[in-house]
């Protein structure tokens, strides 16, 4: 069977690449101490030494509209691409091309619809930052196949929080029982508070710390059922109007296990948003 080796769970800054790769005066002076804590994160999963990556994300309305959105997506392309031109000319990200693992693809779909997952999937998905940013962060040589999962964290009617740790349970058991020696990572980015186009978006921290100290105490010590007793679809409106992302790292705490505390953690208030980096490894500690 397959080995689970690494459950990562991080934000998805569009601007990281820009940022990482100016120079002299463009160079952000937030830019260096960004730089550091990224490739201390990168580590992590390099010393797991995966052989695929199943990537949790949720595609920012860019292939997934309101004629047809659907709650959990998994792809099952060869290859996807990415990104949109929009990310390329706002963030400058780069045009991307990803490898996908279709077999592994094709059994979480299949066993995924008989653990009661009713899952969507496309053969013809484009990839969004909410995907390229940590292969980007995680992974930049882009050598490893990936599974993407989109979720909808965006366009009510939204699953509710529960029903994103139930997936993550499942995303486990599916990849434990799938017939292959291959080692698996799975990495899912989202975000703490976080407030997009309303009047706390550009403070010098994200517009709700406490919330995201809660947030970050409740991940680093794989306390679900206390962020189940306190995360609602009602209750992610009051840190930030985009704060929904949050239930992404939810999904992960359910991959990773209840009680689970991460092997490895780490934060950086960065102008709007706190980023966050967390790492759990099944077997132990690497």
């Amino acid at each position: 069977m397959a080995e689970l080796v690494a459950v990562i769970a991080s934000t998805h800054h569009p601007f990281y690449y820009r940022a990482s790769t100016a120079t002299g005066a463009d160079r952000p002076d937030f830019a260096d101490e960004w730089v550091r804590k990224v490739e201390a994160f990168r580590e992590t999963l390099t010393r797991a030494r995966p052989d695929v990556l199943v990537m949790v994300g949720s595609d920012h309305f860019h292939q997934l509209w309101l004629d047809n959105m659907p709650q959990f997506l998994v792809g099952k392309a060869p290859f996807y691409d990415a990104n949109f031109y929009n990310e390329e000319r706002e963030f400058g990200l780069p045009r991307m091309l990803l490898k996908g693992q279709e077999y592994l693809s094709a059994y979480v779909l299949r066993e995924g619809l008989d653990a009661g997952f009713d899952l969507a999937f496309s053969n013809e998905l484009r990839i969004d930052h909410s995907i390229t940013c940590p292969i980007i962060t995680l992974r930049p040589e882009n050598d490893l196949p990936i599974v993407p999962i989109y979720t909808n964290i965006f366009a009510p009617p939204l699953p509710q929080p529960k029903r994103f740790v139930q997936l993550g349970r499942t995303i486990r058991q599916l990849i434990e029982s799938w017939p292959s020696d291959q080692r698996v990572a799975v990495i899912g980015t989202g975000h703490l508070s976080l407030e997009l186009g309303g009047p706390r978006q550009f403070g010098p921290h994200g517009p709700d710390p406490e919330f995201d100290r809660k947030a970050v105490d409740w991940i680093a010590n794989g306390d679900i059922e206390k962020c189940l007793g306190e995360v609602t679809l009602e209750s992610l409106h009051l840190p930030g109007n985009a704060t929904h992302g949050f239930m992404d790292f939810m999904l992960m705490m359910g991959v990773a296990g209840e009680g689970q505390r991460v092997d490895y953690v780490d934060t950086y208030d960065l102008f709007h948003t706190m980023e966050a980096y967390f790492t759990w490894y099944p077997g132990g500690p690497r």
